[in-house]
């Protein structure tokens, strides 16, 4: 089987930092969450995360916007130029998506990540309720990516829309619009940044 390297894949998030805005391509992850121009101010931003996997900026208004890893250090410096707060959220996504990783986990690991997400605010019923929705689409991709670290939000974003992905798993997921804001919401959890693993900064 063909491996597609997701490298390649990423390579769709780079961005433009331009005075005070980030500018995001008509061809960006993110550019269907954004208006016409897609540019976002420094106002409009609540917050970053220059070490995320990849960097994310968070805005006002509740969306999670991507920038390359490549440009880490022009996330930051952006940020600290128009005081953007570095806010480091715990990887609620990394956590729902372990499963679909090309590794095998034992029971013991099963069981620290039901109750990292339970202390994020997402009992085991809800978990396996995400699970079931996202699941097949994010089975597809990584049978291609053969991702054995990190699936996160961009990873199942860039499986919602991919099309080595099958177009009838894709629309099982239903409105993209929706999806990805009901994806993003749970991103934002837990809201004060609870339900951390000390031994796993960031989990």
């Amino acid at each position: 089987m063909e491996r597609i390297e997701k490298g390649a894949l990423m390579m769709g998030i780079e961005v433009v930092f331009t005075g005070d805005r980030v500018c995001f391509g008509s061809e960006h992850l993110s550019a269907a969450d954004l208006p016409d121009g897609r540019a976002v101010p420094a106002a409009a931003i609540r917050d970053a995360d220059p070490a995320a996997f990849p960097p994310e900026i968070r805005t006002r208004t509740g969306l999670t916007l991507f920038v390359s890893a490549n440009q880490r250090d022009e996330l930051t410096e952006f940020c600290a130029r128009h005081g953007v707060p570095i806010t480091h959220r715990v990887d609620v996504w990394a956590d729902l998506l372990e499963p679909y990783l090309d590794t095998e986990f034992s029971e013991a690991d099963q069981r620290a990540t039901i109750a990292r997400l339970e202390r994020a605010g997402i009992p085991a019923a809800e978990v396996a309720s995400i699970r079931a929705r996202v699941g097949p689409v994010v089975h597809a991709y990584n049978v291609k990516v053969w991702e054995w670290v990190h699936l996160g939000l961009c990873d199942l974003f860039e499986a919602a829309t991919t099309r080595f992905v099958p177009q009838h798993l894709r629309d099982g997921l239903g409105d993209l619009t929706e999806f990805r804001a009901w994806a993003m919401r749970i991103a934002e959890r837990p809201v004060d940044g609870a339900g951390g693993d000390p031994a796993r900064p960031g989990r």
